[in-house]
């Protein structure tokens, strides 16, 4: 393959500088469409998407199961074959980034603010319903609940979660650094459609990538925008920021989404190497003081306890899991859509923006550190993660220490939970500057995942050019910020989310051709992998 096989075609002039005209042209067109129908018509976008969501998940929600452990399964088999060996580059370059900043910004932009958002949330949830409990296995709310309880969390935030992430962020990388092909969508799937990528299939691929993206960074943003009201309120206590059901207000959600957006542009404008990179880090060390908080004041024993068996319960479980599709019209069905189905369809809405930001970063790295680091690490992160502050939880309402406080603000205002799992934690200062902490964390963990879906988005409009022009980069954060806004005020996250497991389907698509088209490219391209990179 060479370079020139493949020319995403960019406009010379004019305000689309850049950029490929009819990608830009038409992601602005599906994107002002949903922006105008919710906020003119919010209860039929509402009632549209609804009835669209329920048909769609009623047809596939088995597809998604099996597709996304098969994307999972394609990464390891990968990743352990003799080509895990070649670089993501010259086979003699050496990585553009050390490994702690390359996993701060992968961590960052994949799971942060859903871990800040689900961390207790997910499994005090599923401790009062789980599949276990909706077959008789064990009863709701009761020590022998917790296992089952941490045992769907960590499914939902475990291998498959970032096995989706790796196989869109490792086909754009292969086929960028190794082939010199443009570090975007439609280059993954050149072995299988060659240059008619150059014309309006290469377009389709492209504007499919792209509002999935949107949809998916928005519906991250609007369950960041959720929490950290519910914090500040938490913190201030002034009651102006939530309503009588102690759930954020309209205008309490616009004001900070907007000041959030305004602070993701500036930093999207910063580029990859300032704003992006030492945000990933400011990240990484107030998650690493959170958890510090709650490993030193929590149920710290039990905690430990509960990641050792939590962990074992998860691997032996995990093959039956990733193979399960319940019916929806049951109430096992209903349970798997409303969580496992919208987790997968929510990483295959955000794989094109994680998996090209990875990419991006990833130069230099062998595909095995590139798919067993970008899945194994964070994994542990996120079981330690949820084993601690959920674990902490868990303990407290297992023990009667809570009363249901914790249970009940769950169930009212999940975003609040974490900020009462402090709170119960009785630390006095330490705990309000814990809390102050946490708030200034979902701050920067929401500049984070926006800015860097804006350079994403322009990235793939610009045909790979990672650093395309500033005005770009304010127009696609306004609109993401449009988008995200006019969705939480028609119907909240739940309009979001719907609307981003429809737009999720599509790319999911590509995302299995992109396995077919690496897996192709590999066994033709690299016979000798192993001794070409024998010296790395």
């Amino acid at each position: 393959m060479q370079n020139n096989q493949l020319n995403v075609p960019l406009a010379g002039t004019g305000l689309y500088k850049g950029l490929n005209t009819p990608v830009t042209l038409l992601s602005k067109v599906i994107i002002a469409t949903l922006v105008i129908y919710a906020a003119v018509y919010p209860n039929k976008a509402v009632e549209v998407l609804g009835d669209l969501n329920s048909s769609l998940l009623a047809r596939f929600n088995s597809y998604y199961i099996y597709a996304v452990t098969a994307m999972l399964l394609f990464c390891l088999y990968v990743g352990c074959s003799r080509f895990g060996r070649i670089k993501l580059g010259p086979d003699h370059e050496a990585a553009e980034f050390s490994f702690f900043s390359w996993f701060a910004m992968l961590f960052s932009a994949g799971m942060g603010i859903g871990l800040m958002f689900y961390a207790i949330g997910e499994p005090i949830y599923h401790f009062q319903n789980n599949p276990d409990i909706i077959r008789g296995l064990v009863p709701g709310s009761s020590a022998e609940t917790v296992p089952s309880a941490m045992r769907f969390t960590l499914l939902h935030w475990g291998l498959h979660a970032w096995g989706v992430y790796i196989t869109a962020g490792l086909a754009m990388a292969y086929f960028a650094y190794r082939h010199n092909l443009p570090l975007t969508i439609r280059s993954t799937l050149y072995p299988l459609f060659g240059e008619r990528l150059n014309g309006p299939l290469g377009h389709m691929v492209d504007i499919i990538a792209v509002v999935a993206t949107i949809l998916g960074v928005a519906s991250t943003v609007g369950t960041g925008v959720s929490q950290l009201v519910s914090g500040i309120e938490f913190i201030g206590g002034s009651g102006l920021l939530v309503d009588d059901s102690g759930k954020p207000t309209n205008i309490a959600l616009v004001v900070v989404l907007g000041l959030i957006m305004s602070l993701s542009i500036l930093s999207a404008v910063t580029g990859v190497k300032r704003g992006v990179k030492w945000l990933s880090h400011i990240n990484m060390y107030l998650s690493f003081a959170l958890l510090g908080i709650f490993v030193a004041f929590g149920s710290t024993l039990y905690a430990f306890k509960l990641f050792g068996s939590s962990l074992a319960d998860y691997l032996v479980h995990m093959p039956a899991l990733s193979f399960s599709a319940w019916d929806t019209n049951s109430d096992l069905g209903q349970w798997q859509t409303g969580w496992t189905i919208l987790y997968w369809a929510w990483w295959i809405a955000f794989a094109p923006f994680v998996g090209l930001f990875l990419a991006r970063i990833s130069r230099g790295r062998t595909i095995r550190e590139f798919i067993l680091g970008g899945i194994l690490v964070p994994t542990l992160m996120c079981f330690i993660w949820m084993a601690f502050l959920g674990g902490s939880a868990l303990e407290m309402e297992t023990s009667g220490q809570t009363g249901g406080l914790i249970t009940e603000t769950v169930n009212t205002n999940i975003g609040a939970s974490l900020f009462v799992t402090l709170e119960q934690l009785d630390l006095g200062l330490l705990g309000q500057i814990s809390a102050i902490g946490a708030v200034i964390l979902i701050v920067t963990y929401l500049v984070t995942s926006a800015d860097s879906g804006v350079l994403v988005l322009n990235t793939i409009m610009a045909g790979g050019n990672t650093d395309p022009a500033t005005r770009h980069r304010v127009i696609w954060g306004v609109a993401l910020t449009l988008v995200a806004g006019s969705l939480m005020l028609a119907g909240g996250l739940t309009a979001i989310q719907k609307a981003m497991i429809i737009g999720a389907l599509p790319f999911s698509l590509v995302m299995l051709l992109m396995c077919l088209s690496l897996a192709k490219a590999l066994w033709r391209h690299e016979p000798n992998s192993v001794a070409a990179t024998a010296n790395t």
